[in-house]
């Protein structure tokens, strides 16, 4: 069975582990589509093209340890606006999602870019504060200098460039379920998710 899912939102919604739940209670592949520019954004950061890095990207360029601080997470958001690395990525998203046995796809244009056409699209947020307070908690227990109101700014930086950017701009896709986890624990957060997608299953 070949069931695509699509997870978007802003940083810190919680897409990242509700689509690993998921796909863990499901059996289905996962993928962070966001560490694909993350991964480019930290070779551009060492001074390569982020194109050309995205047209070679290999498998072993993605080491989510070494890919999630806040300086990774910016360069990430600035070579996401380029039009020519999303097209570079484009394809190597799409196969994900059409292998067989099911994938989740999480990110911020899959239902409306990359799999306008999947079986389940979720739109996951939650307000800028609670998001901030979930990346500094992340972030401070890595060790890092960081302060709640630096990472709230930061987050809302990324949150603007993302939403206005030209190509593929972060917003629900118009049929996505909205899913506010601002109030919500990931159990029942991931408990209506997996109840969407057993509808999806019996259609």
């Amino acid at each position: 069975m070949t069931l695509t899912v699509a997870v978007d939102g802003p940083a810190a919604s919680g897409k990242g582990t509700i689509s690993k739940a998921v796909a863990a209670h499901f059996g289905f592949a996962h993928l962070d589509t966001g560490l694909l520019y993350r991964a480019v954004g930290a070779q551009m950061l060492l001074g390569k093209d982020p194109l050309i890095v995205a047209q070679t990207l290999q498998a072993e360029d993605i080491d989510p340890g070494a890919l999630r601080n806040s300086e990774v997470a910016q360069a990430a958001s600035k070579v996401a606006a380029i039009p020519e690395v999303r097209a570079a990525l484009l394809d190597f998203q799409r196969a994900f999602a059409r292998r067989a046995g099911g994938a989740v796809l999480d990110g911020r244009d899959i239902g409306t870019v990359i799999c306008p056409e999947a079986d389940v699209k979720l739109y996951v947020t939650a307000s800028d504060e609670v998001r901030a307070e979930r990346r500094f908690l992340e972030l401070a227990n890595k060790g890092q200098d960081v302060t709640r109101d630096g990472v709230l700014d930061d987050l809302r930086a990324r949150d603007k460039r993302d939403s206005e950017r030209a190509s593929a701009p972060l917003k629900p896709a118009e049929d996505a379920t909205i899913i506010d986890t601002s109030d919500l624990s990931i159990d029942d957060a991931v408990a209506r998710v997996v109840s969407q997608i057993e509808m999806a299953q019996s259609d």
